[in-house]
């Protein structure tokens, strides 16, 4: 192995015919300068290094050069234009570095050049036109750059040599725009064509048929919209078509069954709809991958129908294939991937299917009409049988040869009718590897069992929304990030064995029948919480103080227990919520699996009350910030520190014995969205602030005993009478209007000339029974002399006591 700037002279003195010189993968920082002394040099591999800076502007010098490759360094700045001085250069590679800059149009120079590798490199501007003028050209790879360009001017220019040499054009991953015009039909050689992710929009040209030699076609994560031409049955020797995630639609061409060579068809995520029929798959002997998932196809074959093909995966989700199961899949002895997720299936899975399933990878029945039991299931890397109507008791669990290759599978029951008790399922499954474990919302009873010692990899526990009695058992030594028993029959105090689940980041134990008070290890030990919902239990006394301390805590929902004391003022202390962004892309980032076609991501998921009703949030769930203490028994003032949460969507403080002002600091929670202060003894004025809440759209301070004016021109007109009413409010939208000093008047029955006269009456009456109350009790000391000498001595009498009185004191 060479080092760097390595000069063995008397190697190249003795080496003056030397052509041909691989340093690759030699961990060289640099270009060796002795390398430039060998004139005679024909081909220079440096791949795989570590060499950083510039490209050496004396490769200039090097005319003899054929070959250069210098691809996958660390290589920055832009092309030095001597390289492009090499006329005798056949192939040039500089994949994965760092280049920069635009192509020089010095390029059209390099008129033998065959091969130009530049991918994966931060070149942007436009391919030169220069470009076309390089006739011998095979092969063009400039994908994973920032080159901003309309396709059809590329095209155009590639076009000008007559079209007779090139064999391959990848331009993927740019941001290249336009449409594909016709000239498209004239790379007669073309096999191969990889334009994914860009921007190009309009359809596919009809002249696209005229490729008799294309192998691949990658259009792939574009805007592409039309339907398919129905000529594609004209690229007799097209191996893989990748048209995923456009907006292509109309149906399927009934030419499509005649691609004898295909391989690979990838064509989900489009608006394509109609009816395929076995014709569609006629000659498609070599099909191996079927991915035509989220299009609106509908697919109902003879049931003698058996395919001329073998896949290993099919994927046909959001597909018509019902309401019998497929009975065509009987054939398919090399599946190991299968989604059949909502595709319209009413019917009992099949027992052959249960034992072609021992070779899945991956498996996904979801959200269709599926029913009867399952007594045994095989488990690869994802099964998710959710959103069904599956019966009976859980399923017994078995291992294939995916489970050693992909030892963390994610294995989904959910919204079922599974029944019956947790411990065969837990205890005695020879599959206990799992990062996902989800059997939430079926009939599930009995205790959960204490024996999770083994799970030591579950990352994700989801029992909720079952019938499941008993305590918490201790779950071992699993990494849980999420643990949701929710809306279960649960009970007891909060397990100490608890602490040990340091990766938590979800708890959700709402709708229980816990009690006790809320552990201030929670603070202490679960500092990752970004979720602590413990709603609808029977949780007594105060806050722990130590709350404050999760600093990723987003959503508290402590609403509808028992729990009293203040409103803890250390709540400013949830940064979290005092920030305006949020850190969801950290904290959700759920659980990601791989297929050989897209990525599989699942997302944590919580149910939460707000605005007034549950939703479930997924994607969005670390976007929310939200704290619920609604349905309690707190006292006192609510504390002005919670103004400090600048970054709170939703304040729920209602049915409490909160008393005081409503603080004048919560309109500076300028981005909430739902407040409800109602149902307390809070007393005072709406504050002025509340005009800057503009994103309110749920908000409720009814039953407090609330006066004065609502503050005008702001959100609060938007609200419904019954968002303010058992208060003493006045001023729209409520019925009663205000005076000019905001005292509530009864406009709907007087008017504004009734509202003056009572004001005036109330002085009147003010004046005259301050007349007759003074002239009642002055007028008799005034005039009758007996009255006034015993006023008078009565009051002396009085004074002498006082003074004995004072006297005593002081003695």
């Amino acid at each position: 192995m060479l080092q760097d700037d390595t000069s063995p002279i008397s190697i190249v003195n003795s080496n003056k015919s030397l052509v041909v010189l691989d340093l690759s993968l030699n961990r060289l920082s640099s270009v060796p300068m002795w390398i430039f002394g060998v004139h005679g040099l024909v081909s220079l591999d440096l791949r795989g290094n570590y060499l950083e800076g510039p490209i050496p502007d004396y490769f200039g010098n090097m005319s003899f050069l054929k070959v250069v490759d210098l691809s996958f360094n660390s290589l920055n700045s832009s092309i030095p234009i001597s390289l492009y001085s090499l006329n005798h250069l056949q192939s040039l590679g500089l994949t994965g570095n760092y280049l920069q800059g635009e192509i020089s149009n010095a390029i059209g120079n390099l008129s033998s050049l065959t091969h130009l590798e530049l991918s994966y490199n931060e070149l942007q501007g436009k391919v030169p036109a220069s470009l076309g003028d390089v006739c011998k050209l095979k092969d063009i790879d400039l994908s994973s750059n920032g080159i901003e360009q309309d396709v059809s001017e590329i095209l155009q220019s590639l076009s000008k040599c007559g079209l007779e040499s090139l064999e391959s054009l990848s331009m993927a991953d740019n941001q290249l725009s336009g449409h594909l015009t016709h000239k498209l039909g004239q790379f007669k050689i073309l096999a191969y064509l990889y334009l994914a992710k860009n921007n190009i929009s309009g359809p596919i040209p009809l002249s696209i048929g005229e490729l008799s030699s294309l192998k691949v076609f990658d259009v792939s994560e574009n805007q592409l919209n039309g339907t398919l031409p129905p000529n594609f049955g004209k690229l007799a020797n097209l191996e893989t078509l990748d048209i995923w995630k456009n907006k292509l639609n109309g149906p399927l061409p009934p030419s499509f069954g005649q691609l004898k060579n295909l391989e690979v068809v990838n064509i989900g995520k489009n608006k394509m709809e109609g009816d395929v029929s076995e014709t569609h798959f006629s000659n498609l002997t070599k099909l191996s991958t079927l991915s035509a998932s989220e299009n609106k196809l509908r697919f109902e074959p003879n049931t003698s129908w058996i395919p001329p093909f073998q896949c290993e995966m099919i994927l046909l989700s959001h597909w018509h294939l019902g309401p019998k199961f497929p009975h065509w899949l009987k054939f398919q002895k090399k599946l190991f991937s299968l989604d059949l997720s909502h595709a319209g299936i009413a019917d009992v899975v099949p027992t052959w299917f249960l034992n072609l399933s021992t070779q899945f990878q991956m498996l996904n029945l979801s959200s269709n009409q599926l029913t009867g039991g399952i007594p045994y299931l095989t488990v690869g890397n994802i099964v998710d049988l959710s959103s069904n109507r599956f019966s009976g008791p859980l399923p017994r669990l078995l291992s294939n040869q995916f489970y050693d290759a992909f030892p963390d599978p994610f294995f989904s029951l959910s919204r079922n009718l599974f029944s019956g008790s947790l411990s065969e399922f837990v205890c005695n499954s020879s599959v206990t590897s799992m990062s996902v474990l989800h059997i939430d919302t079926n009939l599930l009873s009995g205790e959960i069992p204490d024996c999770w010692n083994r799970w030591k990899k579950l990352g994700i526990l989801n029992l909720g929304n079952n019938n499941l009695t008993g305590r918490i058992p201790s779950l071992g030594d699993a990494s849980l990030q999420m643990l949701n028993l929710r809306n279960n029959s649960m009970f007891g105090e909060l397990p100490s064995t608890l602490r040990s689940c340091r990766d938590l980041v979800l708890l959700d134990l709402s709708e229980n029948h816990f009690s006790g008070r809320i552990p201030a290890w929670i603070c202490d030990k679960l500092s990752n919480l970004m979720v602590l919902s413990l709603r609808s239990n029977n949780f007594v006394g105060h806050i722990p103080h130590k709350i404050c301390a999760l600093q990723s805590l987003q959503i508290l929902d402590l609403g509808h227990n028992d729990i009293s004391g203040a409103i803890p003022k250390c709540l400013r202390n949830l940064s979290a919520m005092a920030i305006k962004e949020k850190q969801s892309e950290h904290y959700y980032e759920g659980v990601t699996f791989y297929s050989n076609t897209e990525t599989i991501h699942f997302l944590m998921s919580a149910s939460l009350v707000l605005k007034g009703r549950e939703d479930l949030y997924s994607t969005t769930l670390g976007l929310v910030t939200s704290i619920d203490l609604s349905a309690n028994s707190f006292t006192g003032q609510i504390p002005k520190e919670v103004g400090t949460l600048i970054g709170l969507l939703s304040l729920n403080l209602s049915r409490n014995l909160l008393t005081g002002n409503i603080p004048d600091s919560i309109g500076d929670l300028k981005l909430i969205e739902s407040l409800d202060l109602s149902m307390n003894h809070l007393h005072g004025g709406i504050p002025s602030s509340f005009s800057n809440l503009n994103f309110l759209n749920h908000f409720n301070v009814s039953y407090n005993n609330l006066t004065g004016q609502i503050p005008t021109a702001t959100q609060l007109q938007s609200f419904e009478n019954s968002s303010f009413m058992g208060n003493h409010l006045c001023g729209p939208p409520v019925s009663k209007s205000c005076s000019t000093k905001g005292v509530p008047t009864d406009a709907s029955k007087n008017g504004e000339n009734s509202g003056r006269s009572k004001v005036n009456g109330f002085y009147v009456s003010m004046v005259v029974g301050f007349v007759m109350g003074f002239w009642g009790v002055v007028a008799p000391l005034f005039f009758i002399r007996s009255w006034r000498h015993a006023y008078y001595g009565k009051l002396e009498h009085i004074g002498n006591k006082v003074y004995v009185f004072w006297a005593t004191k002081c003695i």
